[in-house]
C-alpha cells in the first residue's frame, strides 16, 4: 500500500463528478505569490466558502451565528463559492492563480487530494494538536478519507451516501415486497411489473447522467458485479467485470427501464419514477416533495455502496494567525451538537461518533425510518477508487464514458479508451508526485 491510506468502515459510530477541464488544473495556481503568502484577508474575519450541500445555507448561517455568539471576537462571513463542488474548487483554483484566499474552503471526495498532492491545502495535523483539537470522535473512516503521506487535509462536514429511493405505494402496486432490491439483476427482474404498476408515462428507474455524478452511483454497480474502476493507481475499465456492469446498464436502458437525466430526485419526488438512485443529502427535499410514502433502502450488494460528500479545508497559503481561527471555526461546523443539527436539516451523515449518543438525534431517527437506512448502511460502505476520486478529471472522464454507454457506444471498446486516458493521466500527473 503507498502513502496515501484509504480505510473502509470501522462500525457505525467509527457528490461528484470533476468538470473536465477544472479537474485536470485543480491545484495549480502558481506557488509563491502574495496571496499564497497570507495577503488580503483579516486574521479576525473567517471567510468559508461554500456551495450549502444540501440546500444548507440557511442552517450553516445559523451555526454560524452561533459561533459568533461563542467567539464575540471573530466574524465568520458565508461566501457563496459556486453551486456545487465542481464551481467552488474553480474559484479556489482561480484565487490560487492571483486573488484573495479564503479561510475555509468546502472541498469534496474528488477535488481535496490535488489541491493536497500539490501542496495548496494545510495539513491539520499540527493545527489540531496544537489547539487541543481531539480528532478521536470524528467517525474514523470519515477523517480517514482526508489523509495522505501520514497528514490529514481535511475535517469531514457534508459526508454522504448513496440511497435506493422508492416509490412504496407503486412498489405496493406491483405487487412487490417492502424493500430494496438485492442485486441488480433482481431490479431488473422487478422491472416489467413496475412499468406495469406505473405506466407508460412513467420511468421504472432514474438515475443522473455522467454530468450529474453518474460516475459515483455506477461504482455501487460495477462492484455489484465484482469489477472496479481501478486497482489503487492501476485502472480497471477492461476487466471483465467491470465490462459486464457497463454492459448490464446498456442493456437495462435500451430495454427501456432507465432513464438518465440531471435531477431523477425532481422526477421521482413528482411521482413520475418508481425508484431512483441519490445521495443522502437529497433526503430531506424528496421526503418534502413526495405526495406518496416514500421507501429507502441500502443499494444493491452487501458492503458496496461508497461513501461521497464534502469535508472542509484550510489553504496553505493563509497567514497562521487566520489558520488557528480557521480551524477554531471547523471544529465547531463539524463538532456533535452541530453535525446533529446539519444532518437532521440535510440528511448528510453525522461526521460524530458521539452523534448517535444525542438524544435529539436518537429522537430523530426514531421518527424517521429513511434517515436511520442510511445511518445503518454506513457499516457496509467503500472508500472510493483511486481512477475517480484521486485521478485528475476522473469523475468527469468516467461520466462521460458512461453517458457514451447509455447512448449505444460498444461498451468495450469505451471501457478500453478510458483506460488508457486514465494511465496516461497517473503517468503524467500523478507518480512523479507521489
Amino acid at each position: 500500500m503507498n502513502d496515501l491510506s484509504r480505510r473502509g468502515f470501522l462500525g457505525v459510530a467509527g457528490g461528484a463528478a470533476a468538470l473536465a477541464g477544472l479537474a485536470a488544473c485543480a491545484g495549480t495556481g502558481s506557488p509563491g505569490t502574495p496571496q499564497e503568502s497570507g495577503g488580503g484577508g483579516s486574521a479576525n474575519t473567517v471567510d468559508f466558502w461554500s456551495n450549502h450541500p444540501g440546500t444548507s445555507k440557511e442552517v450553516e448561517q445559523k451555526i454560524i451565528t452561533a459561533f459568533q455568539s461563542a467567539n464575540p471576537g471573530i466574524t465568520v462571513k458565508l461566501t457563496d463559492a459556486g453551486k456545487n463542488y465542481e464551481e467552488v474548487a474553480q474559484k479556489f483554483n482561480a484565487a490560487l492563480a492571483g486573488g484573495t484566499l479564503p479561510d475555509i474552503v468546502v472541498a469534496s471526495d474528488v477535488t481535496w487530494f490535488n489541491f493536497a498532492l500539490n501542496k495548496q491545502f494545510a495539513p491539520l495535523d499540527d493545527l489540531l494538536s496544537a489547539a487541543g483539537v481531539k480528532t478521536d470522535d470524528y467517525v474514523d473512516s470519515l477523517y480517514n478519507d482526508y489523509k495522505f503521506k501520514d497528514q490529514h487535509y481535511a475535517l469531514p462536514y457534508a459526508r454522504s451516501t448513496p440511497l435506493f429511493y422508492y416509490n412504496k405505494d407503486l412498489w405496493k402496486a406491483a405487487g412487490l415486497e417492502d424493500r430494496g432490491p438485492k442485486t441488480w439483476q433482481e431490479l431488473q427482474e422487478w422491472a416489467p411489473k413496475l412499468k406495469a404498476a406505473a405506466g407508460a408515462d412513467k420511468s421504472v428507474f432514474e438515475m443522473p447522467d455522467g454530468s450529474n455524478y453518474l460516475d459515483w452511483y455506477f461504482q455501487n454497480m460495477v462492484w455489484d458485479f465484482g469489477g472496479n474502476y481501478s486497482k489503487e493507481w492501476t485502472p480497471t475499465f477492461t476487466d471483465p467485470k467491470t465490462v459486464a456492469a457497463g454492459q448490464f446498464l446498456q442493456d437495462f436502458a435500451k430495454a427501456g427501464y432507465v432513464k438518465f437525466n440531471k435531477t431523477p430526485e425532481a422526477d421521482f419526488g413528482a411521482g413520475l419514477a418508481t425508484c431512483i438512485v441519490q445521495s443522502t443529502g437529497s433526503l430531506g427535499g424528496i421526503t418534502k416533495a413526495a405526495k406518496f410514502s416514500v421507501g429507502t433502502a441500502f443499494l444493491p450488494g452487501d458492503g458496496n455502496c461508497p461513501t461521497g460528500g464534502a469535508g472542509v479545508a484550510i489553504p496553505a497559503g493563509i497567514s497562521d494567525e487566520r489558520k488557528k481561527n480557521a480551524l477554531k471555526f471547523m471544529e465547531f461546523l463539524t463538532n456533535a451538537d452541530n453535525t446533529v443539527i446539519f444532518t437532521q436539516a440535510t440528511g448528510y451523515m453525522p461526521v460524530r461518533k458521539s452523534a448517535l449518543d444525542n438524544q435529539s438525534e436518537k429522537d430523530f431517527l426514531a421518527k424517521n425510518p429513511n434517515a436511520k437506512t442510511a445511518v445503518d448502511q454506513l457499516p457496509k460502505t467503500r472508500s472510493q477508487d483511486y481512477a475517480r476520486v484521486f485521478v485528475p478529471g476522473g469523475g468527469a472522464r468516467i461520466g462521460k464514458a458512461l453517458d457514451q454507454v447509455a447512448q449505444g457506444a460498444d461498451v468495450a471498446q469505451t471501457f478500453a479508451g478510458l483506460n488508457t486516458e486514465t494511465q496516461q493521466v497517473i503517468d503524467s500527473q500523478i507518480k512523479a508526485k507521489l
